[in-house]
């Protein structure tokens, strides 16, 4: 995809604006908001690269995963659509993926170029990943580094994109400790494992994401794995199967905080995917006073998932433990607008690895929120936010960023004025439709050029 984003039509646009008014009734209704983004990423390479036929179910309809999808019809795999939010996938197997003569573009998408990385790197053949403006900015050498040291050669401008990925490589298995804890980086290694010679072990500073360990135990690889460690040999064979992607708990969290702010709401949210490692954002908005509620535990795709039931509750300042910390880093935009709104001073540390997604989150957000009027103290790896005020309308600038866009919407429900959010076109990459759902919610939700 180019840098041009993609508007709820499906026309190309390069901007688009919000204004959105303060709510003047209670949030309500049942939601049902997107697959899962990490879960969509995995699946479908995990999918590519099995022996069989996949369906992919609840599969999320956003700019990042199509460009995946994209990406794997480029090197030989067949991806079908029957209908929105599935994906039949004829797998190449293994070893049946074939070079493409054109350069392999990601989009905006972060998790797609890194995971692909990894995967590449055990190939016959070269490649080259390339991405927009902003994935163009963002870190590559935490992938580069521990895949070199598999043996996998990977060229950059100085550790960001485009990568070219040398092939015919002979990929051993390795002991690798990350430097940062990120489940990309660990994946990244993973998928270049399944073509290594002997075992792969990766352990973290902090345990994150397993989404990868999961799947690749649906798909039938032997995998061992833990809190902040996971292991695996090269040499076996993935089994095609059907995937139920949960919905996105990253999504579902910009309305999880909504109806907590908004007096009187009240909002349900089904299937939504509760993996132990992506939920920091339920423990702590509990631990702040919010009122949730799980109904219907279940398990769809190897992965845990409940309804949420979401109450209004006055919530109050905390200060963030660091344990939850890499179990919610997407979720600090819309975190930081809860605790604007709550009682007291929230501290957050620990996070600087917000600086490095697809804006540096911790200064948007800081900004945007000083622009509402929040007292509001941006740190080296978090910020100290003093909440209760009152929020002004005005105008914020989301800097293209999809998860600060949605965060900065959420607080506008809680403004004495309307509040425009610049620059919102890239919600598309996670969350199509997003306008859609908030206007069923209740929101009043404006677009402008």
């Amino acid at each position: 995809m180019s840098a041009a984003a993609t508007g709820r039509d499906g026309a190309a646009a390069t901007r688009r604006d919000w204004v959105v008014h303060p709510a003047r009734a209670p949030l309500a209704g049942t939601l049902a908001v997107p697959g899962d983004k990490s879960v969509s990423h995995r699946a479908l390479m995990l999918a590519a690269l099995a022996e069989g036929t996949s369906t992919l179910e609840g599969f999320l309809e956003g700019e990042d995963t199509c460009a995946t999808a994209r990406i794997l019809q480029q090197l030989g795999v067949r991806v079908e659509t029957p209908e929105p939010g599935m994906r039949v996938v004829y797998g190449a197997g293994l070893h049946g993926l074939r070079a493409s003569a054109a350069p392999l573009d990601c989009g905006n998408a972060g998790t797609g170029m890194r995971l692909l990385a990894g995967l590449l790197s055990g190939q016959r053949f070269d490649s080259v990943l390339t991405g927009d403006d902003s994935l163009s900015r963002r870190p590559m050498g935490r992938v580069i580094e521990p895949l070199a040291a598999m043996g996998a050669r990977i060229d950059s401008r100085q550790g960001l994109p485009p990568l070219f990925i040398h092939g015919d490589q002979s990929l051993r298995g390795t002991r690798l400790r990350t430097a940062v804890a990120s489940a990309q980086v660990k994946s990244a290694i993973l998928l270049a494992g399944l073509y290594a010679e002997g075992e792969t072990e990766v352990t973290e500073p902090q345990p994150t994401r397993d989404y990868t360990e999961r799947m690749l135990e649906a798909f039938g690889w032997p995998v061992r794995y833990g809190p902040g460690w996971a292991k695996l040999d090269g040499g076996h064979a993935l089994r095609a199967r059907t995937v139920r992607v949960p919905a996105d708990f990253s999504s579902a969290a910009f309305f999880i905080v909504a109806a907590s702010l908004v007096p009187g709401s009240e909002l349900r949210l089904r299937g939504v995917g509760l993996n132990p490692r992506r939920t920091g954002l339920l423990e702590v908005l509990r631990a702040m006073g919010a009122d949730i509620r799980l109904h219907s535990r279940r398990e769809e795709g190897g992965e845990p998932v409940a309804d949420l039931r979401v109450r209004h509750a006055p919530l109050h300042g905390i200060e963030v433990p660091l344990r939850h910390v890499p179990d919610m880093i997407d979720e600090f935009p819309v975190l930081f607008v809860a605790a604007a709104l709550a009682t007291g001073r929230t501290v957050v540390r620990g996070a600087a690895e917000l600086r490095v997604k697809e804006s540096d989150r911790i200064a948007v957000m800081a900004r945007a929120l000083a622009e509402l009027g929040v007292p509001i103290e941006e740190t080296a790896e978090g910020a100290v936010i003093e909440g209760g005020g009152e929020l002004r309308g005005g105008c914020v600038d989301s800097r293209g960023d999809h998860r600060c866009a949605m965060s900065l919407a959420v607080a506008a429900l809680r403004a004495a004025q309307p509040v425009r959010v610049s620059d919102c076109a890239n919600v598309a990459t996670s969350f199509p439709g997003f306008e859609t759902q908030a206007r069923a919610a209740g929101m009043v939700v404006e677009t402008a050029a």
